[in-house]
């Protein structure tokens, strides 16, 4: 029954094409000219990619913040390590750069030299007033030295903040509108107005500005992923272009091909815009992938046609039967690739869910390109010439397929000896591998302002930011001195750790209070005593401004404050004993019965998120298994051979991780996709394979050994093909800026061309060894499904 559907369906939909063929151009043109207009709806993501759902409860803790304390990645640091800045013009051409970026209607407000408040006591009035640190301009040296030595000496409360004593470097902070931070005007403001003004500093001054903070290198990672998309598309269709020519050596069926993914292409950001999906470091990816899994359709459209001409030079018929003949097994390959991607949509991931659905219709879309365009093209053209029909009998890869054929047919045991050594060496390479939370680490290493992020942590320890939230359960309770002692307990054990900052908190400003009360003397600058808190805290309560400064710090109901430390780029077991250490101190110094107290912040999102997601993909990876196992069960009907066909994709996938691991390459948000990327594409090959392998079994009454080979020579030329063309194609990603993007590429690469080998080495030897139980369940259990063409189609 399935056999007489198959076969009545294909030639149907061959029939269909051919008798239609200008409706069916007008229609692609017409759904081509929609998705294009669609275009306009593409945006490129403004904010941190969030790996976590909006439900779980480390997501909801960081929400929780954000209504809090608003936005906490909005500032904007500029710093200036050069000694020349403290000569006068120099050091008011920097104040006035404050003043300059203060002007801008995306800027909340900036803090720099040039504003600086300094907490003094009014005897008078019994209250704190803030004076400006620089009364007018200097115009001396000794003027500039005067203000830098009070700076560092006496104003402890900066320290870190806009100063670092020991080595001289100065910093100004400016903390951009939080309603704009994750919008598109936060681009603009930062590429054009802001690299405007500084680029003319450094021009009129020669001092170089270092600058970074979360909107910053969000902005300039996102502008280079923009740039990477046009690079990528053009390597891709630069790189399949030629070997394609390379192999077929027609330009006639080089242009067409190139067509076919091109439309692919502005299908796939017509999706984009459709869905109104944001274009991420993922979903950038996704028009060079259109790119190099359509062409391998292309081939094997064009081949097969190329076949059918030689035979009899009828062309009806050879369009025909490339349709009716290719059309099920290239759906059944492109929807095993679609499934690997789709897998992805099962993840709570928002990022990982956007990037499955515009992988899997795009994919899907490149086929029913492929099979309309091609043969509907080749209708209107004349037949190949001789010229164009001689790659199909070359020398080097019949030499090829002999070599894999005489692997198979003698050395068997070496081939097993060889997998099985692989697999032993590969687990213990996996055991080696590490997982990265570092939302940092996939950063272009060679730009400006990655080199800007290592200054920063160099010179103030850190850039990941790192929020402890700390609730006393009651109104008012912050300022209370049992709370503050508990806080500045903790604050030092934030400073015993290397990879934080020194803190900043409420506690920084009450001891700063202590030290404005004892006219400014530096050696003040520590929490009250218990006599010294009534009068001070009654000082401060009187004070105008104590309401702006408790702000950034404290809650409104002065009943919620956080404590802020940044973070180093650490390997992500140092992130978690950090955080380990910081959880077992946060409980022995407050009390669960008196105060509620979480940590939250985007470094510890990201590793949070990052193990999430390798939970996720791990089940996505196993379903995708799953799958293609159900597809080879329908198939086969035989457990034994769902086996056998299963060990030619894990094996590349294992002794992938195996050289991650050995190499030191992390399990990460990018390199994690390499597994289920490379999964459902080689299990195309085994497919082909198999599918061509069950055909002769039919045709050679259930011999193996001649069926085996026969299968090789068929389908090794084409498998070795597409190999190749996809070895290249994800090889182009290695030109990337961004470690995850080249780990990808290469990864898939190695995994996809170790994987082909697998396909014509070790399954065919696996067939062969097994090939008496194999037979006798195949005479029983054998369903009559085509999806390759019979014998004597030659099809590859």
């Amino acid at each position: 029954m399935v056999k007489k559907l198959t076969e009545g369906f294909w030639p149907a939909v061959a029939g269909i094409i051919l008798r239609n063929r200008i409706i069916i151009l007008l229609l692609v043109a017409a759904v081509t000219v929609f998705l294009a207009l669609q275009w306009e709806n593409m945006r490129f993501s403004n904010s941190q990619a969030n790996l976590l759902p909006d439900d779980h409860p480390i997501n909801l803790e960081y929400q929780s913040f954000l209504r809090q304390f608003g936005e906490e990645g909005n500032a904007v640091v500029f710093a200036i390590k050069d000694t020349a800045l403290f000569q006068p013009k120099n050091f008011n051409r920097w104040n006035k750069l404050s003043k300059q970026l203060g002007a801008f209607p995306e800027v909340d407000f900036v803090l720099s030299l040039d504003n600086l408040q300094e907490l003094k006591k009014d005897n008078e009035k019994q209250e704190f007033v803030l004076k400006p640190l620089i009364k007018g301009t200097p115009e001396n040296r000794a003027a500039v030295d005067s203000i830098t030595n009070h700076l560092f000496q006496n104003l402890p409360f900066y320290e870190n903040l806009l100063f670092n004593k020991e080595t001289g470097t100065i910093r100004t902070v400016m903390y951009m509108d939080k309603d704009i931070v994750n919008t598109s005007v936060r681009k603009d403001f930062i590429l054009k107005d802001l690299a405007h003004l500084i680029d003319r500093f450094e021009d009129e001054t020669g001092l170089d500005v270092r600058v970074s903070g979360m909107p910053y290198i969000r902005t300039m990672n996102s502008q280079n992923i923009i740039d990477e998309i046009g690079k990528f598309i053009l390597a891709a269709l630069g790189v399949t272009s030629l070997i394609f020519f390379f192999f077929f050596r027609s330009v006639r069926a080089t242009f067409i091909s190139m067509c076919v993914v091109i439309i692919g292409v502005m299908w796939a950001f017509g999706v984009l815009g459709l869905l109104q999906y944001e274009i991420t470091v993922l979903t950038a990816l996704i028009p060079p992938l259109i790119i190099v899994i359509g062409i391998p359709n292309c081939i094997f459209l064009i081949n097969k046609y190329q076949q059918e001409v030689k035979k009899h030079g009828n062309q009806a018929l050879s369009l025909q039967r490339v349709i009716s003949k290719i059309g099920n097994a290239t759906l059944m390959t492109n929807m095993t690739t679609a499934s690997g991607f789709a897998t992805f949509i099962i993840t709570d991931s928002k990022l990982l869910k956007e990037f499955g659905i515009v992988a899997s219709i795009n994919i899907l879309g490149i086929f029913i390109l492929s099979l309309l365009i091609i043969p509907i093209v080749y209708s209107f053209l004349s037949l190949p010439k001789t010229r164009h029909l001689r790659h199909l009998n070359k020398k080097w890869i019949d030499a090829f397929v002999s070599w894999m054929e005489n692997m198979v047919r003698h050395k068997r045991i070496s081939v097993y000896v060889v997998s099985i050594s692989l697999l032993v060496v590969s687990i213990i390479g996996i055991y080696q591998i590490e997982i990265s939370g570092s939302p940092i680490e996939d950063m272009p290493k060679k730009a400006a302002f990655f080199k800007d992020i290592r200054f920063f942590e160099s010179e103030f320890d850190g850039i990941m930011p790192v929020e402890i939230v700390v609730d006393t359960k009651n109104p008012k309770g912050v300022l209370k001195p049992a709370t503050l002692k508990r806080m500045d307990r903790l604050g030092e054990v934030i400073e015993d750790i290397p990879e934080l900052s020194k803190p900043v908190s409420v506690v920084n400003l009450v001891k700063y209070s202590k030290q404005a009360f004892y006219n400014g003397i530096p050696k003040y600058y520590q929490l009250p005593t218990s006599q010294e808190n009534t009068f001070i805290m009654d000082v401060a309560r009187k004070s105008a401004d104590n309401g702006n400064l408790l702000k950034s710090f404290v809650d409104s109901t002065g009943q919620v404050a956080r404590i802020t430390t940044f973070m180093r780029d650490v390997k992500t077991d140092r992130m978690e004993a950090v955080e380990a250490r910081l959880l077992e101190n946060i409980g022995k110094i407050f009390p669960e019965e008196r105060y509620a107290v979480y940590m939250t912040g985007s470094a510890l999102l990201f590793l949070k998120g990052t193990k999430y997601l390798v939970k996720n993909l791990v089940m996505s990876l196993a379903l995708a298994i799953g799958l293609i196992a159900l597809f080879m069960a329908y198939l086969f009907r035989s457990f034994r051979m769902i086996v056998i066909s299963l060990i030619p994709n894990l094996l590349p996938l294992l002794v992938t991780a195996g050289v991650m691991g050995f190499v030191g390459v992390p399990i990460k948000p990018s390199t994690i996709l390499v597994f289920s990327i490379a999964f459902g594409i080689s299990v195309d090959d085994t497919i082909h394979f198999l599918a061509k392998y069950r055909q002769e079994l039919t045709a050679s009454k259930w011999r193996i050994e001649p069926s085996v080979y026969a299968a090789l020579r068929e389908t090794g030329v084409s498998m070795f093909y597409t190999s190749i063309v996809l070895f290249f194609g994800f090889s182009v990603f290695v030109i990337s800026n961004f470690g995850g993007t080249v780990a990808l590429g290469s990864l898939v690469s190695a995994t996809l061309l170790f994987a082909m080998l697998a396909n014509l080495i070790l399954l065919p030897s696996l067939l062969l060894s097994l090939e008496r139980s194999i037979a006798n369940k195949q005479v029983l259990k054998e369903p009559q499904i085509d999806i390759l063409p019979k014998e004597g189609d030659n099809d590859e």
